[in-house]
């Protein structure tokens, strides 16, 4: 079977347009990079060589002519997207948190700080076993811890127990407690967050 002759192309490719010529009046080269023409239009480019965009770019200043107050609009505008914001709640009354799925419980946090928040007035653990020998709450103070220690102390000295091997060693008990106690009060005391309590 005979090769069939290729046939010839009945068109011919379309020349390549000339080179856009640079932007730059008396600069022969082609405008090969684009530039915002106008702050205004933002869309509409100027073209320019390498060398002539650099230079463009570095002129441009998209705030020249803005007084202060312009400048500051924009910025604003600039940082919520040109969109219009406002405080949230603002619109439609106050959130529910409950109406939020919340796993991190940031929300909560924000609106039951207690609940998460440790307390000042927070028994501290390694003071809980103390506490409980001398039969206090957190917080105390020095004169009520040391009006109780000299109540315990003479409910259970060995003299007034005959001694009573079990109150000997509760009053051991209740001295290592008072000794505890009263040296985180002293702590307490000299830190600057108390003396400024104290003070005000």
């Amino acid at each position: 079977m005979a090769k069939r002759a290729p046939r010839s192309r009945s068109f011919m490719a379309e020349p390549e347009p000339p080179p856009r010529p640079c932007d730059q009046p008396g600069c022969p080269l082609p405008g090969e990079y684009r530039a915002p023409a106008d702050r205004r239009r933002l869309n509409d480019y100027k073209w320019f060589c390498l060398e002539h965009v650099r230079a463009y770019n570095a002129a441009w200043d998209y705030y020249k002519g803005f007084g202060p107050a312009e400048i500051e609009h924009e910025i604003r505008s600039d940082t919520g997207w040109q969109r219009p914001t406002w405080p949230l709640g603002r619109l439609g009354g106050r959130i529910d948190p409950s109406l939020l799925r919340d796993p991190l419980g940031l929300f909560t946090y924000a609106t039951n700080a207690d609940m998460h928040r440790p307390s000042r007035n927070e028994t501290p653990p390694e003071l809980r076993a103390a506490l409980d020998v001398m039969g206090l709450t957190w917080p105390t103070d020095q004169p009520v811890l040391k009006a109780r220690y000299k109540d315990l102390a003479k409910q259970f000295h060995p003299d007034a127990n005959g001694g009573n091997r079990d109150a000997e060693e509760k009053l051991k008990d209740i001295n290592r407690a008072y000794s505890l106690l009263r040296k985180r009060l002293q702590e307490r005391i000299s830190t600057p967050e108390a003396a400024s309590a104290a003070a005000g």
